[in-house]
């Protein structure tokens, strides 16, 4: 096979998964199904299913989750602005009814405060034991050498130095004493 063929069939291969990429649905949830009295309360629908937090993915905001949780919880959100409540009303149903968790940006409360802080605390506690253990550690003392061992480093360095003579200076300097 040439390699204009490979590249032929390479080709098709990439075009048939951009295909199938294109071909899968959206994951945005369909919000054509819910009807709104104005323009403001279907803004504010958007927004607040944007802001809110799907409780069984935790990544995805509910609009953009396809949990049947989320689905319900998309419910909710028009059943109480269809009932005239405003978005803060809303907000405070669902905080008082779910959490914190909720909200993709819990407010800052002595009971949360381990989220907010938990991550610098920790990186912090690093750095200081990084830096501890750095400027910490004792540097080895400089030992002298014995006379016999300058004598043997003389003797080296004086040498001529041959593949022959660095072997047999390596293996009588590493042989095992008795």
């Amino acid at each position: 096979m040439s390699w204009q063929s490979g590249l032929r069939v390479m080709s098709i291969g990439w075009l048939a998964l951009i295909g199938v990429v294109l071909s899968v649905p959206g994951q945005a949830s369909d919000l054509s199904t819910y009807t709104f009295v104005s323009p403001k309360q279907e803004q504010d629908f958007r927004e607040l299913v944007n802001e809110l937090r799907c409780l069984v993915c935790q990544n995805e905001s509910l609009l953009g989750s396809q949990a049947e949780l989320a689905k319900d919880l998309r419910d909710e959100v028009y059943r109480i602005l269809q009932e005239g409540h405003t978005k803060a009303e809303a907000i405070e149903f669902l905080v008082t009814r779910y959490g914190d968790f909720v909200l993709y940006d819990p407010p800052l409360k002595p009971s949360n405060y381990p989220l907010w802080f938990g991550p610098l605390i920790l990186i912090f506690l690093a750095t200081l034991l990084f830096l501890r253990t750095l400027f910490s550690q004792r540097k080895t003392p400089v030992v002298a050498l014995s006379p016999e061992e300058e004598q043997h480093i003389q003797a080296l360095l004086a040498s001529p130095r041959t593949s022959a003579s660095f072997s047999e200076s390596t293996a009588s300097s590493v042989a095992p004493s008795p």
